[in-house]
This record gives C-alpha cells, structure tokens and sequence, in this order.
C-alpha cells in the first residue's frame, strides 16, 4: 500500500500519529539550503568534506568553509590566492589539518596556515592538471586525473606516477581515489575497480567478468559496469558507483543495484560514499539514493520538484514504496554530485546548492516507529 504524505511544520504533528509495528529506516526530514545567498562563492558544489566543526565546500567558482560553531561562511577565489577556480575534491590530512584540494584544469593545492601551495604539471610530479579525486593515506597524497593517478609523499618530497605502464588501466582517466585499511581504490573510466596494497604494493583488477560494454551479461558476477565514477570501503565492504548501476562486494559475493530493482532513482552515479557495510549512498542524475538497510534492499530517495520546490523521500523495498514523503524543505536540487557523513548528519552537493540533513534521531538500519505522516499542507 502507497502512503502518500505532505510533510509540514510542526514536525510534531508527523510523530503523534500511531505506529503500525513496520520495521522502517531513518528518513531526514529536516533539511537546510545553502547558496551563494548565505556566502557561497558558486551554488554548483562539486565537492564537500565534513572535517569536525568545519565543513569544507568545492564550487565551480571557489573554495568554502562553514564553521559550524558559528555558523559563519568563508570563501576564497582566485583573487584570494586560490590557485585555479573550481574545486572538484577535498580531503583533509588528519594529522596536519592540511587540507587538499583536487583542481578541475589547475592540478592540486595544499591549504595551510591560510597559504595556498600549487602543484601542477610543470612545477611538480602530477601526472595531469585536471584532478577529479583527492586522498590522504598516511605521508602521502593521491590525485585521481584524466592522465593516471599520481602519489605524492609530504616527507620525502617524491612523486610516483601510475598509468597504464605500471598500472592495469586499460583506460588513464581516473575517476575517484579513497583509502582505507591499507589499500587505496581508484575509480577508473573503463578499467573498473583498481586496489593497491600498500604492503606488497601489488595491484588487483575488480572488473565485470562478462566484458559485455553495453549490458550486465550475467547478475552479480563483477561490479556494474567498468566506468566508475566513485569507490567507498567500509567494515570491509567495498561499494562502487558507475554510470551504469551500483555495486556491493564483501570479499566473496556481489551484488549489482539497478533501478529497476532497487531504490536508485537511476543508474547513472556521479559519485557515492559508504556509512557502513549496510548503509551507502549514491549521487545520480535524479536524486540521491540511500540504502539504509543491505540484508532487506530498503532504500530512501530523495529529490526535489522543480516546479513546487519541495522535497520527497521515497522509502521502498526492493521496488515496493513503503512511504512516499512530501518534504517542505528537501533536497535542494536532484543533480547530485557529492555527499559526506558528519555524525548523524549528512552534507550533499547539488548542482544548485549545497544541503545539510540533519539527523536528529538518527539510527541505522531499521527500526518499528510511526510511520511519517502529517495532516494537510
């Protein structure tokens, strides 16, 4: 049975109604918008990085910071000593609180001590300007680039470059890097999943077997598909965005995520980050998709109207809509780009805006509550 339910203030209102004993996931309904009208220099976010009291923003126009203890925004541009103006991934050294920026045509940056330091094709050891993914692991710091991916160690000063001829990239455009556990994966166009081990420092390929471009050819046998937009390793699961579908490995069995069969409001994936080994999220073309709960397929979409401007959230299982949520303030654009976890909040970047859920009540996977629902508009 389709629930459908306009979401207004007071939220309680929406929480006295009575329960009907379903075991349901966490739904954010308290969203909150920013744009270049609360200091933003650019509201088509590119990436976000959630770093303790500080929320590190990459915009097609520059740099951001919101500082969460006083809610204030800073920005930074070129004419602020940013190297190049669009920012396309941010992470952060947690041992120097450096923070590094993947450079969209400008290469890579270092911020710190409120100086920007400038790295790029001519000066430095960066295989290629034009950087997609950004990550610390331990001394070094990897960038993701059209030509490769290229490893830079802060101590020693070296750089190493990995492309076809020391790498298996049957393609070089690398699309996404992360670390975890003493492996980075890189999302590559056309070569899938690449993880190197950092002790043996030996390669290994996650391909779909079936080497079918067009079609998954056989179910759950490899990852979706091999252009990969974003990877996510967490409780040693490894999760994959693509723009063809989504996947989940836990060292022996995958399984592919479409949606046809499944909560994605579609399979094409800009990017996507893992909560857990049961909660991921994923950044499509309409909207953003959350598996709250592996073991039962339960996801949550949300997305906005563009001609109301109000939010949804669509909870189903497998292809089941258990709720149907009309938010007064969601999402605040269905393109999505980017996502990171902050506690029990979530920060998304969309192609106009950035939003903050924030997760009041928050829990993971599912639980019996009421079901969300309140009276009127």
């Amino acid at each position: 049975m389709i629930r459908r339910i306009a979401f207004t203030l007071p939220l309680l209102a929406a929480l006295l109604l009575p329960a009907r004993g379903e075991d349901l996931p966490y739904v954010y309904t308290k969203w909150k918008h920013f744009t270049t009208e609360d200091g933003l220099p650019n509201d088509h976010i590119f990436a976000v990085r959630a770093d303790g009291p500080r929320i590190w923003v990459g915009t097609e126009d520059g740099l951001a910071m919101i500082d969460k203890r006083t809610g204030k925004i800073r920005s930074w541009r070129e004419k602020d000593g940013l190297p190049w103006k669009v920012v396309t991934a941010i992470d952060v050294d947690p041992k120097t609180g450096d923070v590094w920026l993947g450079l969209f045509g400008g290469g890579l940056a270092r911020f710190s001590g409120g100086r920007f330091d400038h790295y790029h094709q001519l000066n430095s050891g960066l295989v290629n300007d034009v950087v997609y993914g950004v990550a610390v692991e331990n001394d070094n710091i990897w960038a993701a680039t059209t030509a490769g991916a290229s490893r830079y160690n802060t101590v020693t000063k070296e750089w190493t470059i990995f492309t076809e001829k020391n790498a298996p990239m049957e393609e070089i455009w690398n699309y996404a890097v992360s670390y975890a556990d003493d492996k980075v994966y890189l999302g590559v166009w056309g070569s899938g999943v690449l993880e190197y081990d950092l002790k043996t420092g030996k390669w290994k390929e996650y391909l779909d077997p079936d080497g079918e471009m067009e079609i998954d050819l056989y179910r759950d046998d490899g990852i979706a598909h091999v252009i990969t937009t974003g990877v996510s390793y967490v409780d040693k699961i490894l999760w994959v965005s693509s723009y063809f579908g989504a996947s989940r490995y836990d060292g022996r069995n995958w399984r592919v995520f479409y949606n046809q069969d499944s909560g994605l409001p579609s399979d094409f994936e800009n990017n996507m980050k893992a909560r857990s080994g049961n909660e991921a999220w994923y950044c499509t073309d309409k909207g953003l998709g959350a598996i709250m709960d592996f073991k039962t397929n339960t996801w949550v979409a949300y997305s906005r109207d563009p001609k109301t401007l109000r939010g949804k959230a669509l909870v189903t299982r497998d292809k089941t809509v258990l709720e149907e949520i009309d938010l007064e303030t969601g999402v605040p654009h269905s393109f999505m780009i980017a996502v990171d976890f902050d506690g029990n909040d979530v920060w998304v970047g969309t192609a106009k805006g950035l939003g903050h859920g924030i997760g009041e009540g928050y829990y993971p996977g599912l639980r019996t509550r009421p079901s969300i629902v309140a009276q009127g508009r």
